[in-house]
């Protein structure tokens, strides 16, 4: 037999230098979607890549095959080469599936491995596939070892580069030298490995000019279609990456709904002349509280859950904030409209099972009409929007169809709101005073503190108008503090010179004993202005009792241990004010003004004699509320209360008014 010498085409060569450079770079870069596309969408990424860069490799060995000529003729054996070719597209998924997860240098080492073992198995396999029935092969044992030893320390080191630019989101330059290693680790082993390969002729006879020898055709038919099929595949996945990142853009993470975007691309590419639309703006009324207390997790369920229930409406749908959808209904008649935000709302209201919760939720719903109320998306959503603030404001639960009238109120109200937070800052609120009267001295015992708001533009605004506002907003809490503060700082001041020892008095909402903060306020108010707690009184509500619960004696009662006192402020309006003197121990009951305005009825005269009954036998101080005429007075001083409060005895008066009045008494 005779050794065999063969050559090397230089650029056929460097064409396959260039090959493995390529397919690795695009195999790296495709390989990183995986780790920046979540979801199922990632086993996608990874079998391009691994495919990519295992067709690569075998494209590589087989260019550099067609670069090396022999002077014998040589084939190459189909099943052999499928398999060389399935081991490096194996060995490179392994690694690439390894490095996509959270990297350890365990982890590194072994995608290393595959890598290497791939590129090494692919080789031998793809040079056992060659055929001639006058040669056959032989390797040197140490070349072997060095062309498997490059592969691996090239392999790891362009993985760990790799894994460099994943966890600092290095570019280019990183990814070029990755791709570098990685065709020096290919190249590398394989030259090394043609190197460590000897091939000897049987018959010297046989051995041929080399330049008459020609690779076998279906070898370049087969290395071209690899090339053409890398590319190809390298261009669809570009095409896929824009598709699932436009997809990603436009659909809310949360519920998989569309999303603002999503909206927006809608509007824009929709004409709304002529077109019958309605728009419906959805906010939940409770989200917030939901989320404040049982957490966000929680309320991202809540969110889920919603989001599957508005999808089955079959209606485009978007979520477009954290509560906040949209939904977008064509119509023929109005009434088709009324009936779907109906069945919408009452879709909306039923509990929803999450672990061991069950929530209730309600929803506000603003409608406005294409055309009707604009035909651009703007004009469309602000519509929406205004009716839906508007149903909130009106107690929630509800919808409102859009109208100018609701756009005038809205406005008012955004003014109201901003001007609150101005006169905060400023503290240009005013408290004004109403005094507490007996009859039996003729003495005042106390007086109500009565928050006064004056807008700069929009002149005196009622307390039954800003206070709604200041408790939705959040701002009742600074607000309350300040006038706790100031009242108590005002009746220090008037007790100074007074005989007597007065009450201050003043009002709470069910928002500040759900803050968890009246203690705190409370106790710094009267440490702030040195009060005694007995000369404070703060009044609540019956309604207060009925939402807040137990929680309002939490609050309510360490105050009490200090000296501060309590009022039940309009005792009778509701249903369940006899158990409400249960739960806490009053000082005092207000009786709500109806009962003093309607006295004359038989029915009134008869609960306020009760009332007052029922007061003596509990020992509680009856105040009687909106005394205006002297009628009035004769009645409740013959039911036996003394104690009143009314326009007949004072309006309501600014502080450097109350010092001279007392004065005068």
């Amino acid at each position: 037999m005779v050794s065999l010498t063969g050559s090397y085409n230089i650029w056929i060569v460097v064409l396959s230098l260039i090959i493995a450079f390529f397919t690795s770079y695009q195999a790296l870069g495709l390989i990183k979607k995986v780790t920046m596309i979540p979801g199922k969408i990632t086993w996608g990424w990874l079998f391009i890549a691994g495919f990519v860069m295992g067709c690569g490799i075998w494209t590589m060995h087989f260019v550099g095959m067609i670069a090396f000529h022999l002077p014998v003729m040589v084939d190459y054996h189909i099943g052999k080469s499928v398999i060389s070719v399935l081991a490096s597209i194996g060995a490179s998924l392994l690694a690439f599936y390894v490095t996509s997860t959270k990297i350890t240098q365990g982890k590194l080492l072994l995608a290393s491995l595959f890598m290497a073992s791939g590129i090494v198995t692919m080789h031998y396999v793809g040079m056992s596939s060659m055929k001639s029935e006058f040669m056959t092969l032989s390797y040197d044992p140490f070349m072997w070892s060095v062309s498997a030893l490059i592969a691996f320390i090239a392999s790891y080191a362009a993985l760990n580069l790799f894994v460099r630019m994943k966890m600092t989101h290095e570019g280019f330059v990183v990814r070029s030298l990755s791709a570098a290693l990685m065709a020096l680790a290919v190249t590398g082993m394989h030259y090394v490995g043609m190197e460590a390969s000897t091939f000897w002729c049987i018959d010297p006879s046989y051995i041929a000019d080399q330049a008459k020898i020609q690779a076998p055709t279906r070898l370049l038919i087969t290395v071209l279609a690899s090339i053409i099929i890398i590319i190809l595949l390298t261009w669809l996945a570009q095409v896929w990456e824009q598709v699932v990142y436009k997809r990603m853009a436009y659909t809310d993470s949360l519920t998989g709904l569309s999303n603002r975007h999503a909206m927006n691309e809608y509007f824009r590419n929709t004409s709304l002349v002529n077109r019958k639309l309605a728009v419906m703006f959805i906010d939940l009324d409770q989200f917030k509280y939901i989320n404040d207390t049982l957490g966000h997790d929680i309320g991202d369920q809540l969110i889920q859950n919603m989001g599957e229930r508005l999808r089955k409406h079959k209606q485009l749908v978007f979520r477009i904030g954290g509560d906040e959808f949209l939904i977008v209904v064509p119509y023929n008649d109005k009434t088709e409209v009324l009936k779907f935000v109906t069945q919408l709302l009452n879709e909306i209201r039923k509990p929803f099972v999450l672990g061991k919760h069950q929530l209730e939720v309600t929803g506000s719903i603003g409608v406005s009409y294409a055309g009707e109320h604009g035909v651009t998306k703007d004009s469309l959503l602000k519509a929406a929007d205004t009716a839906m603030y508007y149903a909130k404001n009106l107690g929630k639960n509800q919808f409102c169809e859009y109208n100018h009238d609701m756009e005038m109120k809205v406005i008012r109200r955004m003014e109201i709101e901003k001007g609150l937070r101005e006169a905060l800052i400023k503290k240009t609120f005013q408290i004004y005073y109403q005094p507490k009267w007996n009859i039996s001295t003729n003495r005042p015992i106390g007086f109500e503190a009565l928050l006064r708001y004056t807008h700069a533009s929009l002149g005196i605004i009622p307390p039954d108008e800003f206070i709604p506002i200041a408790e939705e907003t959040g701002l009742i809490l600074p607000i309350t503090e300040w006038v706790l503060e100031t009242a108590c700082q005002d009746c220090y001041e008037w007790n100074l010179g007074s005989e007597d020892e007065l009450v201050v008095s003043v009002n709470l909402t069910s928002k500040i004993i759900e803050s968890d903060r009246l203690y705190v306020m409370t106790r710094h108010a009267l440490e702030t202005t040195r009060l005694k707690p007995n000369l404070l009184e703060l009044e609540i509500t019956e309604q207060i009792m009925m939402n807040c619960g137990s929680f309002v004696g939490e609050q309510i009662e360490p105050l009490q241990n200090l000296g501060v006192k309590l009022s039940m402020d309009n005792f009778g309006s509701g249903y369940s004010f006899l158990g409400s003197l249960e739960q806490l121990q009053f000082q005092t009951l207000k009786i709500d003004k109806t009962y003093i305005e309607q006295y004359e009825t038989p029915a009134k005269r008869a609960i306020v004699n009760s009332i007052v009954d029922l007061a003596k036998q509990l020992h509680i101080e009856l105040i009687a509320e909106g005394v205006e005429t002297e009628s009035q007075l004769q009645f409740l001083k013959s039911a036996g209360c003394h104690l009143m409060q009314g326009f007949y005895f004072k309006k309501p008066m600014p502080v450097d008014e109350v010092g001279t009045w007392i004065k005068q008494l």
